[in-house]
């Protein structure tokens, strides 16, 4: 049973106090910037309709509002991570709201400073960017000027901006509705005991020994989402529909090319992502196939993916798990190995176990000027070593920027974000391959690995083409009826899964409540950030870590495409993606192999 937060010992929670003393020492530097902001941040807002004046002036106003920022960023990261200790704490949550509420108020009140800058003659704006003056800001303002060609008039940028939250609608509703009004009846196990059915309950179930608890569950849900395919339907269409209204705003031919222009990445490399990976779908059914042979099936169903082959079975302690990996980090040299050790072991960054009302899940966090910090609600399981491994991949990356990066430019694109994350499990699962001691731990390790990268590289491919397939029906006027969409998504995952697979009249479904089809084009950065994750090992391996380690270093001071092609990994090209499929093959062989 979960303990009270008052009984944790001290040594097994994360380190707050390195950031604030105290929660009056926060609430001081908190009560100073509000009153800042109830003078209407005139420190900035002063500079308004004056930018015309050169150089100097922008990098004054830049300096003011980057310095702000980060002082909010920090007052933020305390008062998120002390909410989330305890969800219903009610200081805690008067801190986390009252901090929101001024991040609210503060990007109101210096939203116009894009805007202004983009209106301003563009050879003007050149020259600003080619300015000595402007120092640490020429990237920044070098982002911008790329985006000139797609900014609306001060108008068009208003009514926008007027507009965003109506046309938000269909996705806030959906996720209120998901989260909140949703109910599921009981799954029953093969001797007819109910078991809760929830979001969280549900993955639990999918990887039961019991088969009829996991199909059980399976068509209990969808079946419950089938109920509501219409209305579902009609948001998800809004969300689509919300998407190509701002390309056209913003004169795109293309939803997917609007989503992707931001961080200037090419159409290309989404869709060479999927051909590539639809050239060698083969290599994805062939593991379909063993999977339902090593479970003695006629056909694979979607409710069959998930539970683990094989018996084995092992509890990993808290140091444990540290210390298996910081030795699998090894290729990434003493320096990296240590920063992890004391992080980990001595300086507190992580939040251990589990107490009442604490935020479930794991993940990590922090600011410029803090040192990372890690959330885990650890039950000694082989799945929270994983998870340690993955954030400490994102806490060190993190690290890294920040000690190299000014604050405008240390944090990375979600482009990226999976990388570091990705390329520490990879370094864990190889090691503790090494390591193993049985056939039945070999079996799971494979396993594990292999069903990690299908749901990471290969599923989200698949979302990704099913998002790319709903969108173009859109900007071709076709709707998205509830029985286009379940017959497009249960068609690409016959194709993708293969002749061994199942696909029940459930399965189409299931594109009604990926949360991910409501965050535009965001999926297929699963797929890339794995794929260069991998590419990354095979280097690390051949070459040492410097590239890589100057990668991370990188945070956001170019675009994710060339920070990617400065280290050696090509995004654009097929090879990096075919380099994950083979690596995906030898698995599967090595688990078909072994005994």
């Amino acid at each position: 049973m979960a303990k009270e937060r008052r009984e944790i010992l001290l040594k097994d929670t994360w380190n707050l106090e390195s950031i604030y003393s105290s929660l009056q020492d926060w609430e001081g530097e908190y009560s100073h910037f509000k009153s800042i902001a109830d003078s209407g941040w005139e420190e900035i807002t002063d500079f308004r309709g004056n930018l015309d004046a050169g150089p100097i002036q922008i990098v004054n106003l830049l300096t003011k509002y980057f310095t702000t920022l980060r002082s909010l960023d920090k007052l933020y990261t305390y008062a998120q991570h002390k909410h989330d200790e305890d969800t219903a704490h009610e200081t805690n949550k008067q801190s986390h709201q009252k901090i929101v509420a001024l991040y609210h108020d503060f990007s109101s009140h210096t939203s116009w400073i894009e805007p202004e800058l983009l209106q301003m003659e563009e050879q003007t704006l050149k020259g600003y960017v080619d300015s000595d003056v402007l120092g640490e800001y020429h990237w920044y303002l070098k982002k911008l000027l790329d985006q000139k060609e797609h900014v609306l008039s001060l108008e068009g940028e208003n009514l926008l901006a007027l507009s965003s939250r109506s046309i938000a609608t269909a996705g806030s509703v959906f996720r209120a509705f998901d989260n909140a009004d949703l109910k599921f009846p009981p799954a029953k196990d093969g001797i007819g005991v109910e078991h809760e059915l929830t979001h969280g309950s549900y993955s639990l179930h999918l990887k039961s020994k019991d088969r009829t608890l996991r199909e059980s569950a399976f068509k209990t849900m969808h079946s419950t989402y089938i109920g509501w395919e219409n209305t579902l339907a009609e948001l998800l269409s809004g969300t689509v529909n919300k998407q190509w209204f701002t390309a056209r705003a913003r004169k795109f031919p293309t939803c997917v090319e609007a989503a992707l222009f931001k961080n200037q990445i090419d159409v290309s490399v989404y869709r060479t992502l999927i051909k590539t990976i639809r050239d060698r779908i083969d290599v994805l059914h062939r593991y379909i196939s063993y999977r339902k042979s090593a479970l003695a099936l006629e056909k694979l169903h979607t409710y069959d993916l998930y539970v683990t082959l094989g018996e084995y079975d092992k509890q990993y302690s808290y140091n444990e798990a540290c210390d298996l990996s910081i030795e699998a980090f090894a290729p990434l040299g003493e320096e990296y190995q240590q920063s992890v050790r004391d992080g980990l072991l001595k300086d507190r960054w992580v939040d251990i176990y589990e107490n009442k009302r604490k935020r479930s899940g794991g993940y990590s966090g922090g600011c410029y000027d803090s040192h990372p910090f890690i959330l885990l609600n650890f039950h000694e399981l082989f799945s929270d070593m994983m998870t340690l491994a993955h954030e400490v991949g994102h806490s060190m990356h993190s690290k890294l920027a920040d000690a190299a990066q000014p604050y405008q430019y240390a944090g990375y694109s979600i482009f990226v974000a999976e990388i570091a994350s990705t390329f520490n499990e990879r370094l864990l699962y190889e090691f503790l391959l090494e390591k193993a001691e049985s056939n039945e731990e070999r079996t799971f390790i494979l396993n594990h690995q292999v069903d990690g990268i299908r749901a990471t590289f290969f599923r989200q491919a698949l979302f990704a083409e099913f998002e790319l397939i709903i969108h173009q029906a859109v900007e071709k006027s076709i709707p998205l009826t509830p029985q286009y969409l379940k017959t497009e998504y249960t068609k690409l995952c016959q194709e993708y899964y293969g002749p061994d697979f199942a696909a029940d009249p459930e399965l189409g479904a299931e594109c009604l409540r990926i949360p991910h089809f409501y965050s535009n084009f965001y999926v297929y950065q699963y797929a890339t950030g794995i794929s260069a994750a991998y590419a990354f090992t095979d280097s690390v391996r051949e070459k040492g870590s410097e590239d890589y380690l100057k990668f991370l270093s990188a945070g956001g001071s170019d675009y994710p495409i060339n920070l990617l092609r400065k280290a050696g990994i090509d995004m654009t090209q097929p090879a990096t993606y075919l380099s994950i499929i083979d690596y995906f093959d030898s698995l599967v062989k090595k688990l078909e192999n072994n005994p």
